[in-house]
């Protein structure tokens, strides 16, 4: 991703972020950094996740900077009617609408997606919650983890040895974040045909369910639910860790020709032709003794200097790295996969286009820093800004504790 302001596949875009915490603001980060104008509207607590530390870069934790970059953001009461209005304004120019409230919050206040489609028939109203507006847990809150919980996906990681695992990054939420992306985009393209917006709900409940794969599908296939298996694959041998003399590697092989091959640059051609492994159902059934003849090479070995020689002739390998020497990998700085501006540092856009590249345009915002700005930008005189802020409608830069 460039530092430098580029014009952006999402250029004249206008989306106006009312959500909270992960999911949403991730979303329209993707939309941001390819040239989206999103008008971040927190309430007058901000955005809680500013709270999610440490670590903090003043008074904004990294949780918070990570995925809030490229926005604009203003402090707004929407439970006052003059926070409403200035909404409906700011709504008049706008292409998205994306919220996270509970289902039920914006009809209540009078600005439900009747309303607004009436008023703005060109808006794509995409919602993110937990678990949809009906049936018989609708409306209920939705949290990353209670998702892994309830869709299987805990019950399906771990060991014998560990029990069931919760993922250790927010899967659920990141993803449903990702999905709305889509959607959003999906409405925009459709718009174009038919020159009308449309409300488009994405839940954390239904994302962690068609993310399972392939757990689901095999359990459609045969009716049992997954055993706990650890870093193994529950369809393809070998898909684990092996230890070397210095650190863990994970080998995946995805076919029998791909083995025989991984067999004869071990140096184990006969492994490749071995009754036991020849094929992945007979792997699979031989997990444990073709698990001990590969062991036995690799801690012949030192990791790094495997792995490469396994990647170069096409083999899926890789050294099990932590985090910082992931950021720090020689590929990572050659593709610009990190980002720099002042005192920020980032994870570019993994969107790579040709010619409407991501651009890192804004810093991630204080809390209703650009409020002046965005409120000029809709018609609003210094006077009248001045005036909801003394009210409370518009935030000044201090949130309420």
């Amino acid at each position: 991703m460039s530092s430098e302001a580029a014009p952006g596949a999402m250029s004249g875009l206008r989306v106006i972020d009312l959500t909270r915490v992960l999911g949403g603001p991730y979303c329209t980060q993707i939309l941001a950094d390819h040239g989206a104008d999103v008008i971040k509207v927190e309430p007058p607590t901000g955005d809680e996740v500013r709270e999610w530390g440490p670590p903090f870069h003043e008074e904004d934790a990294a949780y918070f900077v990570g995925i809030n970059r490229n926005k604009r953001s203003i402090g707004l009461d929407l439970a006052a009617e003059g926070g409403r209005a200035v909404l409906l304004k700011m709504l008049e120019t706008a292409d998205v609408l994306i919220e996270n409230f509970k289902p039920g919050t914006l009809e209540k206040w009078g600005i439900g997606n009747e309303s607004l489609r009436e008023k703005f028939p060109r808006l794509v109203h995409c919602r993110i919650c937990g678990f949809g507006a009906d049936g018989p847990r609708g409306g209920n809150p939705g949290y990353d983890a209670i998702i892994q919980a309830m869709t299987g996906m805990i019950a399906a990681t771990g060991s014998p040895e560990s029990g069931p695992m919760r993922i250790g990054v927010p899967l659920v939420d990141i993803t449903t974040g990702l999905y709305a992306a889509i959607g959003i985009l999906m409405a925009l393209s459709e718009r174009q045909r038919s020159g009308k917006g449309q409300f488009l709900e994405t839940t954390l409940y239904e994302t962690g369910l068609a993310i399972m794969h392939p757990h689901t599908a095999n359990y459609f296939m045969h009716g049992k639910p997954p055993s706990l298996t650890g870093n193994e694959h529950p369809n393809l041998v070998p898909y684990a860790i092996f230890p070397t003399k210095t650190d863990n590697i994970f080998i995946g092989v995805g076919n029998d020709g791909t083995f025989r091959k991984l067999a004869k640059e071990i140096g184990k051609p006969e492994l490749g032709t071995d009754p036991r492994f020849a094929r992945n159902k007979d792997r699979i059934a031989n997990r444990e003794a073709l698990r001990a003849e590969l062991a036995a090479v690799f801690s012949q070995h030192e990791a790094e200097p495997l792995c490469n020689r396994l990647l170069a002739a096409g083999l899926p390998a890789g050294p099990v790295q932590k985090i910082d020497q992931a950021l720090t990998n020689p590929h990572t700085i050659y593709r610009g996969d990190i980002i720099e501006k002042d005192w920020y540092k980032g994870v570019a856009s993994p969107i790579r286009l040709d010619r409407s590249k991501p651009s890192l345009r804004r810093l991630p915002p204080k809390f209703s820093q650009h409020a002046a700005e965005v409120l000029g930008e809709f018609g609003y005189s210094k006077a009248e800004i001045d005036a909801m802020v003394e009210n409370g409608t518009v935030c000044g830069p201090e949130r309420k504790r």
